[in-house]
């Protein structure tokens, strides 16, 4: 069993500390960390607890334990120490998109996601005491539902002239002169430098592919200036010293700015607009124009962040609040999910794993949407569910219907086990 010491969390700590208290501090002497048996012994841990399949190499977890753990990261280190590392290019993997297009992931092998997550455990601490508070996607202790209910808030709070911002191909079209320049602004340690140069440069001449460890790290540090200029419009704003007239929430590429509806504020929707153009015209991100729109909550209007639909509603008191769902096209692609997994199983007629697949999708879909103004949404999951299983019971003997005579609703969740727990993590003010 391999353990990373929790020396690795004091030097983190130590790390992020220096980082916050000295803005302008420039780190060197990294590199000894990276190359630490106890460092990629962490990364290990991380990328198995991920889990994942082979890169181009084609060695798997699998391959690598029968080897012995302890002896395949002694000689990461040793090619590490010796300058002998060579990072291995990307398996690629396209994942279809709604719109008929294809995002293409790409996996490294295992040896490269273990360097990558060393060199993300020295340099995240680093780079994190930079980030800003607006930004929340692959952040430590930061998730979609509070950038959700930021947005909620900033909606309630008057700011409804919403800026909805589609990045264009992001991640395939960072710079990566621009992004080595900006990790240099913290970094000094040649050996590092070289080691990010390898990594960028092994998978064309542009680009951190989604579905790298340390993609995520590079890809908020190379809109950290966006999130500045956001975080300084908030401050020269304020009215009072205590109310905002912005409000914006970043997960990775997907961006929401929430400005003031009132009148005497006309004249910021445009200001912001165009800082905004500046700003990513700087770091060369194109935004799709497509995509990207302006709305007026306050017309009806409503808005899609993260998997989430929200619109301004009448509460039950009679006062203006937030109504949150999930997307349709969200809920269509989980039913479809569920139907492909029953039609698979009418041949092979082993029920019992049926369940067990359509109960993991169902309780990664459900914990993910448990926000907001679910319940309806998941009401109509429950019953269609309910149903495709009932139907495929009844196919299996060779007869029609769903067999509510046949089959208590007791004994199909207590039972059998099928999953039930469509709950709210929070209710809905």
């Amino acid at each position: 069993m391999i353990k990373a010491s929790i020396n690795l969390q004091d030097l983190r700590r130590r790390i992020y500390l220096k980082s916050k208290k000295e803005e302008a501090h420039e780190f060197w002497g990294l590199y000894v960390h990276i190359c630490k048996f106890e460092t990629l012994a962490e990364a290990y841990i991380l990328a198995r607890k991920n889990n994942g399949s082979a890169g181009i190499d084609g060695i798997t977890f699998e391959d690598i334990e029968e080897i012995g753990v302890a002896k395949y990261l002694k000689k990461i280190r040793e090619e590490l120490v010796n300058r002998t590392y060579m990072p291995q290019r990307n398996r690629k993997h396209e994942i279809p998109k709604n719109n008929g297009k294809v995002r293409v992931l790409g996996i490294p092998t295992i040896k490269d996601r273990i360097v990558q997550g060393a060199l993300k455990l020295i340099l995240e601490p680093i780079f994190e005491a930079d980030f800003q508070d607006g930004s929340y996607g692959y952040r430590p202790k930061r998730t979609a539902h509070q950038a959700v209910k930021k947005i909620e808030k900033a909606i309630v709070s008057g700011k409804r002239k919403i800026i909805d911002l589609d990045l264009s191909n992001y991640f395939d079209t960072v710079k990566h002169h621009v992004l080595l320049a900006k990790i240099a602004v913290r970094i000094i340690d040649k050996e590092v430098m070289h080691l990010i140069k390898l990594m960028l440069k092994v998978n064309g001449k542009e680009g951190v592919p989604q579905g790298g460890v340390i993609s995520p790290l590079f890809a908020n540090l190379y809109l950290n200036e966006v999130d500045k200029m956001l975080e300084k419009a908030k401050e020269v704003t304020m009215s009072k010293g205590k109310y905002t007239e912005i409000e914006y929430a970043r997960f990775a590429d997907d961006i929401v700015i929430a400005v003031s509806s009132h009148s005497s504020m006309k004249w910021l929707l445009p200001k912001v607009i165009k800082r905004l153009k500046e700003e990513l015209n700087k770091i060369q991100v194109k935004v799709n124009q497509e995509k990207t729109k302006v709305v007026n909550l306050e017309k009806g209007a409503r808005i899609s962040f993260l998997g989430f639909t929200l619109k301004r509603r009448r509460t039950f008191s009679g006062k203006w609040g937030v109504l949150t769902t999930p997307q349709i096209k969200k809920r269509t692609k989980v039913l479809q999910k569920i139907k492909e997994v029953i039609k698979r199983h009418r041949t092979s007629g082993i029920f019992e794993i049926m369940i067990k697949e359509i109960n993991s999708i169902l309780r990664g879909w459900v914990n993910y949407f448990s926000i907001g103004n679910s319940l309806n949404c998941f009401s109509y999951i429950r019953d269609y569910v309910e149903k495709k299983v009932r139907r495929y019971l009844m196919k299996q003997r060779g007869k029609k219907g769903y067999g509510w005579k046949r089959w208590s609703n007791d004994w199909l969740y207590k039972e059998v086990g099928l999953f039930d727990n469509y709950k709210l993590t929070q209710r809905p003010k």
